[in-house]
């Protein structure tokens, strides 16, 4: 039969001041366990952990006539040591100072931390689509029918309305945009007439550059480009001004005295927006057909006389209702958008340069997915 191993026993003295011994599961201190003591009770105490095979130690302080912080810390991480051994351990019969003290120095014990589980693969993709419906889609959708009630109870309330506000927004959003979008269209309906002309020259169908260049423009490039280009410019300004505001407590203020940081801040934006949208992509159709009868008087020979009463011929009201119903579409596609990511900036400054990075790339996407839609529908 195999022999029992015999029970680890030991005893030893820190400093003529603290003696400590180990007989069976006890172990008693008696004594002083100050900071003095306290390493050298640690040093010798792991030099003979090795040789300890009770499953269950208990500390006997009855002994004990003094401790400070640093002999509790010894305690703790004796303990501790012996935990990773799978050793319990219990601190008993303290008297009551030596009690007071351990209980005002032993740090709190820390429960272990399992690591989280890792979800499945559809359970993964469930919790991303539903997050994706539940944070972004129904507070989008909430967030339009806050603002557009808004907006259409305060047109019969001018009073409510911040005296100067639209006005204010008309020039930072319309007017100021005039000159980047009117040049960028020039250019485009000019490129767009430049690879054309090559190609309708080779059939000797030069006057057809016409129709390419007055349809492309009035019923896709002049609105898209227009959105496109103010989304970028003032998509981004609406998304930095609401964020800053957020984190620099402005809209908690705006709340505190009673206002709706929907209704104060963005419906003015909106009614700005949706005014001026038109009137920009009128001057975008006018620069980016006039880019294109340039090309095509210097590349095939076709005179502005020739140019405009083709023109006039193929020019239909439709491509101008289309324009406009698009421009009442991008414009609260850019507004809302860039509201939206603007309420949901976290992090001081370095989250509102995200949410203006993200609220420009959305309402860019946003506006083109609404273009092939609209395109489909008055197809």
């Amino acid at each position: 039969m195999r022999k029992k191993r015999a029970r680890t026993s030991f005893s030893f003295c820190c400093q003529d001041r603290l003696q400590v011994n180990l007989d069976g599961q006890t172990m008693s201190l008696s004594g002083k366990l100050t900071m003095q003591e306290a390493a050298e009770l640690t040093r010798h105490f792991l030099n003979h952990l090795r040789f300890i095979e009770q499953k269950t130690l208990v500390f006997d302080l009855s002994g004990l006539v003094h401790i400070d912080s640093a002999g509790v810390m010894a305690l703790f991480y004796i303990r501790k040591k012996l935990y990773e051994k799978s050793i319990q351990s219990e601190l008993t019969d303290a008297p009551e100072s030596i009690a007071d003290k351990i209980r005002l120095f032993y740090p709190e014990e820390e429960a272990g931390v399992s690591p989280p589980r890792r979800p499945a693969f559809f359970e993964y993709v469930g919790g991303q689509v539903y997050h994706f419906f539940s944070s972004y889609v129904f507070g989008f959708i909430l967030l339009a029918a806050n603002i557009f009630y808004w907006g259409v109870t305060d047109i019969f309330k001018p009073r409510a309305r911040r005296k100067g506000e639209f006005v204010n927004q008309a020039v930072l959003i319309g007017v100021n945009a005039v000159v980047i979008v009117v040049f960028l269209t020039f250019v485009i309906g000019y490129v767009i007439a430049l690879h054309s002309a090559g190609q309708l020259r080779t059939f000797g169908a030069n006057i057809f550059v016409v129709d390419l260049v007055v349809f492309s423009i009035l019923s896709q490039m002049g609105p898209l480009i227009t959105a496109i280009l103010v989304a970028g410019r003032s998509g981004s300004a609406i998304a930095a001004e609401i964020a800053t505001m957020k984190v620099t407590a402005e809209l908690d203020a705006l709340k505190t005295m009673g206002l709706n940081p929907n209704r104060f801040v963005v419906v003015p934006k909106l009614y700005a927006c949706m005014l001026t949208m038109p009137f920009l992509i009128v001057f975008a159709n006018v620069a980016g057909i006039f880019g294109g009868g340039l090309a095509a008087n210097v590349y095939l020979d076709i005179t502005p006389e020739v140019f405009v009463n083709r023109m006039m011929d193929i020019m239909r009201n439709k491509e101008l209702w289309v324009a406009l119903v698009k421009s009442q579409v991008y414009a609260a596609l850019i507004v809302l958008t860039g509201s939206f990511y603007g309420f949901r900036v976290e992090r001081g400054a370095e989250g509102v340069g995200k949410v203006t990075t993200v609220a420009v790339v959305v309402s860019i996407t946003l506006v083109i997915v609404a273009d092939s839609l609209l395109g489909v529908i008055f197809y």
